[in-house]
This record gives C-alpha cells, sequence and structure tokens, in this order.
C-alpha cells in the first residue's frame, strides 16, 4: 500500500511540474512545448484516475462556451477562462464582445498582455476580412438600383400624342 501512495504521490508532483512548465512556456510564446507539458500532465493524473479522460472539443463550435460561463460565475478573477471566452466569442463572430473582455483582462492582468494584444490583433484581422467581404457583396449595390429606375422612367416630352382613327369614335346612347 505505501507503494502506491508513493507512486500516485510522484505522479501529483509531475503533474504540478508539468503544470508549471507549460504555463511559463505559454507565457513565454512557445505553444508547442506549452502543449506537450499540459498532454504530459493530463497523462500523469488520468494514470492515477484524476482528470478528463477525453480531450476537450476546440472552440470554435462554441461547445466549451457554457463551461467556460459556468467557471467564471464560480471565479471572476480566471483569466486564463476569460481568454478563453474571448477567443469563443471571436470565433462565434461576437468581435465586439470579444475584443472588450481582453481589453479588460489586459488591464487586470498585465503580466500576460503581449497574448492579449496578440488575440486582439487577430481577432481584427478576422473582422477587417469580413467587412471587406461585406463590402465587395454590396459595392455597386445602390448605382444598380438607380440605373434600373432611369430605364423604367420615360420623358414627357419624347411622348407623341396619338389621334384615335375615325371610326373609333364614342357616341351618346340616349
Amino acid at each position: 500500500m505505501p507503494e502506491a501512495q508513493s507512486a500516485t504521490a510522484a505522479k501529483l508532483q509531475t503533474a504540478k511540474q508539468k503544470k508549471e512548465t507549460g504555463d511559463q512556456a505559454f507565457k513565454n510564446g512557445d505553444v508547442k512545448a506549452g502543449k506537450q507539458s499540459c498532454l504530459t500532465r493530463r497523462n500523469a493524473l488520468q494514470s492515477i484516475g484524476i482528470g478528463p479522460s477525453v480531450t476537450p472539443q476546440n472552440d470554435k463550435d462554441g461547445k466549451d462556451f457554457k463551461e467556460k460561463t459556468e467557471a467564471l460565475d464560480k471565479n471572476e478573477n480566471n483569466y486564463k477562462v476569460q481568454f478563453r471566452k474571448a477567443k469563443a466569442l471571436g470565433e462565434q463572430g461576437y468581435y465586439e464582445k470579444a475584443v472588450k473582455i481582453l481589453e479588460d483582462i489586459k488591464g487586470k492582468n498585465p503580466s500576460d498582455a503581449a497574448i492579449y494584444d496578440g488575440e486582439l490583433a487577430r481577432l481584427r484581422t478576422i473582422d477587417n476580412e469580413r467587412d471587406r467581404a461585406n463590402k465587395a457583396k454590396l459595392k455597386g449595390f445602390l448605382n444598380r438600383e438607380k440605373k434600373a429606375e432611369k430605364t423604367e422612367e420615360v420623358d414627357d416630352d419624347k411622348l407623341v400624342g396619338v389621334k384615335p382613327p375615325p371610326s373609333a369614335t364614342i357616341e351618346e346612347v340616349v
């Protein structure tokens, strides 16, 4: 029994170290090393029966949005969850809400400002591309209607009076 406890304690210690290593790697911008540390940590926790057994879904489909909101209800100062929520909102097209959240947590947590600025730049790029596509669709929209209206208009100056033939007169019936 003491061997099982020491193995469990060793795996918990490894998981703590990998979490710290991963967090530091993400802060430094080394995403690949951060993901590897998180994967190792998750595997260590799963081997002792702790942690999720399935890889979480991507934020693009918005399935984790409800879970992120519930986590924020419990702890409003969780900047990691707020960042993920802003990222999910941005992916769903709620640009203004995402920018508001990112600007807010950037002011509250200046140590991660570079990460937040990078996400803001990415969201602005996506929003600019959407705007450009919408403007391209609407380009010349109003001019097309004016051209159609001009072809339907008839000038009174060009109308010529036509006299009815003599056989087509109207007679009064008494």
